[in-house]
């Protein structure tokens, strides 16, 4: 090789950053002495940092245990050591908001977790605190809060000194509870967290099961005193969002309520309405708001919405049950005009019909043949075939024989 022939090949590595000293390291093909060009192969390593132990990858903010199933028995053991209890109950709560049909089939195992996990006044109350605020910060969580307060409180086996699970959800109620007139006289904010606290209230209500002594179920009594006095305070303040959460309180629990109350001998539902008649005539509330009210009040007077099934011990009749005529065919008269049983004349339109079909004794409207004989002329056609189609029919039947054989 030749000095020209040398410094460009010098020059080709450090341009491609190979030592001009590592000529002996680039393979090229042996074609011979007369090889007037060598051929230069340029294959720089690069070392990778990765490696297959690393840990699995998740974006920023991503919550890896969000959706987590519950159910999974292993789940347990993968998050004792490294997960507090408000992170794992957490975690639970916020599953159970993005997916509420896993109530059912999760909750067991949640309750399980619990009670080895909660085993001093501390955690119970901390447990308490994070479903009360779940349930009154969360929109549309108050009903799936007062079902798991309710299942909690059944089957989560601590019971300290300071209280087992409801007394000490019902503690922490009461402490919302005792502001009541100064969260109905407060800002926006705390009005609207007030009105979050009724509505879970309310849900505690109709949710929470009280076990008797004789093994009878019933309802927190203490809930039913105190939502009356949550509306006398949202009465009493009658701006409109106050009123707003009175209307879904009563349209939540009115029925129930005024059931619990006439039990008792009571007419407190009669006042209620009476509150809400005075704050119609004399309140300084939006028009939407009283139009709500009145809403409200013709729904009472309906019996909140219910029907009452007709006694099974009576017969049915048209003076005793709205629904007598329900499932009556509809017919039509010659004009098509259609009429029912509970139409006043309904007997004379009837015998029209009556008279009509006797016009066509052999078939019905929809062209149905009612005779057991049929028509003779359609009878003869299915019975016998004129002798020159009978002929053609015979012929036919060999010319096919014949082509078969073929």
């Amino acid at each position: 090789m030749d000095l020209e022939s040398h410094s460009t090949l010098n020059e080709h590595l450090q341009q491609t950053g190979i030592p001009c000293g590592s000529q002996d390291k680039v393979s090229a093909p042996d074609s011979g002495p007369e090889m007037s060009e060598p051929e230069v192969a340029v294959a720089p390593v690069v070392t990778s940092k990765l490696s297959v132990k690393a840990p699995e990858f998740y974006p920023s903010g991503y919550n890896q245990n969000f959706n987590q199933n519950f159910t999974d028995p292993s789940f347990e053991d993968r998050y004792d050591g490294y997960l507090t209890l408000a992170e794992y109950v957490q975690d639970f709560l916020n599953h159970l908001t993005e997916q509420p049909g896993c109530f059912e089939t999760e909750i067991e195992q949640f309750a399980e977790t619990l009670n080895g996990w909660v085993t001093a006044d501390e955690a119970l109350q901390e447990l308490v605190e994070l479903i009360y605020q779940q349930a009154t910060s969360v929109p549309n969580f108050s009903y799936m809060g007062a079902r798991l307060c309710n299942y909690l409180s059944h089957h989560l086996t601590i019971s300290p000194q300071s209280g087992n699970f409801r007394q000490l959800l019902l503690q922490r109620c009461r402490t919302e509870y005792e502001n009541r007139d100064e969260a109905t006289k407060g800002d926006e904010t705390t009005r609207k967290q007030f009105h979050a606290f009724v509505l879970f209230l309310a849900e505690l209500y109709l949710n929470l099961e009280i076990k008797g002594t004789k093994g009878q179920v019933t309802r927190a009594e203490i809930l039913q005193e105190g939502l009356r006095e949550l509306l006398n305070a949202l009465f009493s303040n009658p701006v409109d969002s106050n009123l707003i959460c009175a209307v879904k309180l009563l349209k939540l629990t009115g029925s129930v309520l005024e059931d619990a109350w006439k039990e008792k001998g009571k007419n407190d539902m009669e006042e209620m309405i009476q509150r809400i008649e005075n704050v119609v005539l004399d309140a300084n509330c939006s028009r939407d708001v009283k139009h709500m009210l009145l809403k409200l009040v013709e729904l009472r007077s309906s019996n909140w919405g219910r029907v009452h099934a007709t006694s099974p011990h009576t017969e049915a009749t048209p003076e005793n049950d709205p629904n007598y005529f329900m499932n009556e065919p509809t017919f039509y008269t010659s004009d098509g005009v259609p009429f029912t049983a509970a139409d006043p004349d309904y007997q004379e339109k009837y015998q029209e019909l009556l008279e009509r079909e006797d016009l066509f004794p052999d078939y019905e409207e929809n062209g149905t043949d009612l005779s057991g004989a049929g028509d003779p002329y359609f009878d003869d056609i299915d019975d016998e075939m004129d002798p020159e189609i009978e002929e053609a029919y015979e012929k036919f039947c060999l010319e096919s024989e014949h082509k078969r054989k073929q």
